[in-house]
């Protein structure tokens, strides 16, 4: 199996070991003014190590008026090419190809790094913009396809074995191509043609200025997701005009981001299918002799292998999934899929932007900290005892016991991963579940004991002569303390996890992530539901909130904003709120989302009587699942 994924390929006069495309992501790894050092270089030579067989350095700027961020990459000067020459060096000694990805924001750069003012195809600004933007004059676009054409040049002095124009998520290419954006009367508009004379122009200017057997690929949209914008149609016709200028491959990304309607598809969360753009791919495949790359929710191996096998693209490219684990491809080609840290589509860790850390995973903390957390063998091997099989408790379990400390995790329900089952029934998670069932095969794999059905007491803790104790209890559910006539109570968890069947018409306590979730996992079930919050606005924690929260009203689900319950009655309950006193009747059950509290019931009893005692993650304060484990990862890679 995967023999499809692990083939070599090519890319131009590229060879690449396999089918493995490590996408350009912004990263958040390198320093102010694009500069990279040892944990720039560190993060992506893990990917190298890793296997993959061709790894796309993030968005390098051509142009100081084309910046988007203080840290981005830059590579406007030959000033850049030795530093970057580091890079491309290490890249190729941990055994991949690399390419650079030459970028232009166009209208969604920022000016407070730019010091100028915005440019693009037209006078259309972003959202996010405040000042009005200025439309390039066609002598200064011209002068751009040189830019990129120059960048192209100091990329190949710098090493790289070709580049990638960011022609997709509505950057500056993209701004030229898509109607929705190109307004333009000059030669650079109108018709296919006009609008593709941009990007053909800047593959022509780099193959004249590096040669024809340095490779150039343009990431571009198989489908913008907009009215108005570019769609699959006129795609296959770009890709065909792009090969015949001497492109050499095709990325197929999706979505035009900050526009409305596209429902961020362009950096997809767990509400898109796995491998939901490959058709778009398939499409642009059947148009086109050049390879295409697929990209977008690729994260399950045996479907990355049969978009392969049935030719749907050449290569795949893993976005995220190649952030949850550095190691896929090797761990595909070593026959241990199974240990592959999913990628759940979270979205908690691997966002960055202003004032964020480097981009990290939520379920493998070592990720993007490959300079400051490793695990090492343990100077003294200890016997440790762990409270709780919770995200916590699991992290903690398997890296420790993989350092070679005998490791015994007493677990009292009859399945591991505490609040992170109940996390994986609602619609579209599912890959929650998975993440518990990667803990378990490394527990397995490193030999930690995994007792399950058996509750931690400070007697049985203290029985097994602990070196150190970790306690990781977890939270419970709070209930709110408002009188009740008569209706039923449930807990949102207890109706997750399937320990209760809920009534047919359901009021949902609390508007958190929690009740909303709930909310929709009834909606399936086709129960009546209103919630009750008591936030003048809901939605706003939730990954892709307005693609959710869309599906919430289509599902009839009601939302009262700004409501809290005084007093529960037989068939629903009395509110206060911004709108007064309301009365809600035709009910059969409240449900709970009313946040967590810390059970820690053993500190006080194990205090003073094992060597080592630590408290983590929700048994402290509850908190975000990526704080539970990387804080169960620091402890168990030091102790």
């Amino acid at each position: 199996m995967f023999e499809y994924l692990l083939k070599p390929g090519k890319i131009g006069t590229c060879e690449i070991r396999n089918r493995f495309v490590m996408p350009a992501m912004g990263s958040g790894h390198s320093q102010a003014g694009g500069m990279i050092n040892e944990e720039t270089i560190e993060y992506y030579c893990e990917r190298a190590r890793g296997g993959f067989g061709l790894i796309v350095a993030e968005f390098s700027g051509v142009d100081v008026e084309g910046l988007c961020s203080i840290p981005q990459f830059r590579i406007y000067s030959d000033d850049f090419i030795p530093v970057y020459r580091k890079l491309s060096d290490a890249i190729h000694a941990a055994g991949a190809k690399t390419f650079l990805q030459l970028h232009h924001a166009g209208r969604v750069g920022d000016s407070a790094v730019t010091g100028k003012q915005l440019v693009s195809s037209s006078r259309i600004p972003s959202p996010a913009a405040v000042d009005p933007i200025r439309s390039l004059r066609t002598e200064e676009v011209y002068a751009l396809i040189e830019r990129f054409g120059d960048a192209a040049v100091r990329a190949k002095a710098a090493g790289f074995d070709g580049v990638e124009l960011h022609g997709g998520h509505g950057y500056m290419i993209a701004q030229f191509m898509s109607a929705y954006l190109n307004k333009r009367t000059d030669e650079f508009g109108g018709d296919i043609l006009g609008r593709a004379k941009f990007p053909v122009g800047i593959v022509r200017n780099i193959k004249e200025k590096c040669g024809e057997d340095f490779p150039v690929m343009l990431k571009m949209a198989g489908d913008e997701m907009v009215e108005g914008a570019m769609h699959i149609n006129e795609t296959r016709v770009f890709a065909r005009i792009l090969e015949e200028a001497g492109l050499d491959a095709l990325t197929v990304t999706v979505g035009l981001p900050f526009a409305f309607g596209d429902h961020s598809a362009s950096l997809p969360s767990f509400r898109f299918p796995i491998g939901f753009n490959s058709y778009n791919a398939e499409e642009i495949r059947h148009s086109v002799s050049i390879p295409v790359i697929t990209i977008g929710r690729v994260v399950d191996p045996a479907m990355a292998d049969t978009v392969i096998r049935d030719g749907m693209a050449d290569f795949v490219a893993l976005g995220r999934a190649s952030i949850a684990d550095p190691h896929f491809p090797r761990k595909v080609a070593e026959g241990r899929p199974e240990e592959i840290v999913p990628c759940t589509g979270c979205m908690a860790t691997c966002i960055t932007g202003p004032g964020t850390p480097g981009t990290t995973c939520a379920f493998n903390p070592f990720s993007g900290r490959e300079t400051e957390l490793r695990i090492t063998p343990a100077e003294r091997k200890k016997r440790i005892v762990v409270a709780g099989g919770g995200l916590a408790g699991l992290e903690a379990s398997w890296v420790m016991a993989a350092r070679g400390h005998q490791v015994i995790l007493l677990e009292k329900e009859e399945e591991p991963g505490g609040q992170m089952r109940a996390a994986s029934v609602p619609c579209n998670k599912q890959k929650y579940a998975q993440v518990i069932r990667y803990y378990m095969t490394m527990c397995r794999k490193y030999g930690a004991d995994i007792r399950l059905l058996t509750e931690a007491t400070a007697e049985s803790v203290l029985a097994m002569d602990p070196d150190a104790v970790i306690l990781c209890t977890g939270a419970r559910p709070c209930r709110p303390d408002v009188p009740n006539d008569g209706i039923e109570t449930l807990q949102a968890v207890d109706i997750l996890l399937g320990k209760v069947v809920p009534g047919r018409s359901c009021l949902v306590v609390g508007g958190n992530m929690i009740g909303l979730e709930t909310a929709e996992y009834l909606m399936m079930l086709h129960r009546k539901v209103t919630v009750l919050a008591s936030e003048d606005s809901v939605g706003e924690d939730i990954v892709t909130s307005d693609l959710f929260m869309e599906g919430l009203k289509k599902g009839g689900v009601t939302i009262l904003t700004g409501t809290d319950p005084v007093k529960f009655t037989a068939d629903g309950a009395v509110c206060t709120g911004t709108a007064g006193e309301t009365v809600l009747t035709g009910f059969d059950t409240a449900v709970f989302a009313t946040g967590m509290q810390s059970w820690n019931p053993l500190e006080q009893q194990l205090r003073g009587k094992v060597g080592e005692l630590h408290v983590i993650g929700d048994a402290v304060r509850p908190g975000k699942m990526q704080d539970a484990v990387l804080e169960a990862a620091e402890l168990a890679a030091r102790i």
